[in-house]
């Protein structure tokens, strides 16, 4: 373990981004080695471009809340600020005479030139500016084809990319931090206003999460204690607790790949299909990497042509779990309950806009933005795209997930749906994910009338799925 030893050195500034953890952080590590006191900084950046959602802005408070108490509990103090990002820096360099600048990288194109154009000005002063890889086992510019150019599909990226893979011990969190002695003026994160109040549905949500890094370690160590023996086959589960739970806590950098590679061997077949996952979201950011618009524009411009149905009704009662299949529903109600999916439910939902309703997957994209804690620019626009069959190693175009099919292979019992959608809890599970299809008289037993208490299906499925290839069908003669 490390500590901070006190010299004539000027202060070094730490810019803590989506990497609020003290443990493997090069960066602070950097900070640290030079010597000299430390300003420790997070910057709400007006120019940092998309809006943070509403469930990421809950999650960045009590994130930063605890962030601020572990470097408190080491004698540092964390400072807050908001406005542009450059001028914030300078306006600090000014106050502490701060001689250096450390921080992580970012890989969406518009905060890497905003990066850039920091740095840049800060050498051109003299003063030093130094970016280092902190948030991903390999950079889109490590991993490419023999011709040069980025991988377009996920199976040879990661065999590439295990083949030249070299990770490294992650950095011990440092004992004690020195920071800059004095009044360094700090925004209160209170007055941020990241909290929802009117209703509070924030502190609802937080009742299934830890945020900060302390909770992050602490469900990697759950998961390594149970649940990971049984990931390969009990992944696609709803209704068992068999997944890591770990994607808010990587989305806001909490706790590191590196940190987590080292502390799962890759000797089981659950351990193997768990990284494999990992090597998913370092895809994501090298299709990011190389297309800016990935959030907005189709990765594949053969289905730039696609007539998609701008139907605020029908989004609006997928959005709120009211689509009349079961297991749609349940997905989008834990959604909304807990901002958190699970994974095998968000690509059966994701189907279900886009492919029985017809309708763009840049809505359904946006609405993950807003409800996710997780929302991640790379993976949640990558993943949408891969449902979608318009992105890089898409599924393809013509698969419509049955709603009611997966949930009879993945939730057998019913027991996903009994709990998020409770209207239903009473129906036997030969009818729990297709209540239509239920006798008047056990529906009544169970409670339920179709179409008051649960609503009738939005749409047939074979219909919905008819209509979708027909589309998809002219929008590629098209292209």
């Amino acid at each position: 373990m490390r500590s901070v030893s006190m010299s004539a050195q000027s202060p070094s500034i730490v810019w803590f981004r989506k990497d609020r953890r003290l443990t493997d952080h090069p960066a602070l590590q950097a900070g640290i080695e030079r010597g000299g006191p430390l300003v420790l900084l997070y910057i709400r950046e007006d120019d940092a471009g998309r809006e943070t959602g509403g469930a990421q802005g809950v999650w960045l408070h009590h994130s930063l809340n605890a962030l601020s108490k572990d470097i408190e509990a080491r004698g540092g103090r964390l400072v807050l600020r908001r406005g542009l990002a450059a001028k914030v820096i300078d306006d600090l360099i000014e106050e502490t005479g701060a001689g250096a600048v450390f921080w992580n990288r970012r890989y969406h194109k518009a905060d890497r030139d905003r990066d850039a154009a920091i740095k840049d000005d800060l050498t051109e002063r003299g003063i030093t500016a130094e970016s280092f890889k902190g948030n991903l086992l390999v950079e889109p510019w490590e991993v490419q084809t023999k011709s040069g150019t980025p991988y377009r599909v996920f199976t040879p990226f990661w065999r590439a990319a295990k083949e030249g893979l070299s990770v490294g011990e992650p950095i011990d969190a440092p004992d004690k931090l020195d920071c800059v002695s004095g009044n360094v003026g700090s925004d209160n994160l209170n007055d941020w206003d990241l909290l929802p109040t009117k209703p509070d549905w924030g502190s609802k949500m937080m009742e299934h999460h830890t945020p900060g890094e302390a909770g992050a370690k602490k469900r990697l160590e759950d998961f390594l204690d149970g649940s990971i023996e049984h990931y390969a086959e009990g992944r696609d589960r709803p209704d068992k607790d068999l997944t890591s739970m770990l994607s808010p806590h990587f989305a806001h950098g909490e706790i590191s790949p590196r940190y987590v590679w080292n502390a799962v061997k890759d000797n089981e077949p659950g351990s193997r299909k768990f990284l494999t996952e990992i090597g998913w979201r370092e895809f994501s950011y090298t299709l990011l990497f190389y297309n800016p618009d990935l959030a907005t524009e189709n990765f594949s411009d053969k289905f730039d042509h696609m007539k998609w149905r701008h139907h605020k009704g029908d989004l609006h009662a997928w959005a709120k779990g009211n689509t009349g299949y079961p297991f749609v529903d349940a997905g989008m109600r834990q959604l909304w309950a807990t901002g958190w999916m699970h994974n095998r439910v968000r690509m059966v939902v994701a189907s279900f806009l886009i492919k029985h309703l017809l309708i763009d997957w840049r809505d359904g994209e946006d609405w993950f933005w807003d409800t996710l804690l997780e929302a991640d620019l790379a993976s949640n626009a990558a993943s949408w795209q891969w449902v979608a069959g318009t992105g890089a190693d898409a599924a393809p175009y013509f698969r419509v997930f049955n709603p009611f099919g997966q949930g009879e292979k993945f939730d057998p019992k019913g027991d996903y749906v009994k709990r998020w959608v409770p209207e239903l809890a009473k129906l036997p599970k030969k009818y729990i994910h297709q209540p239509w299809t239920a006798p008047k008289s056990v529906l009544a037993e169970a409670g339920v009338e179709l179409g008051k208490t649960y609503p009738k299906p939005m749409v047939d499925h074979k219909e919905a799925r008819e209509r979708v290839l027909n589309a998809y069908k002219v929008a590629r003669e098209s292209a």
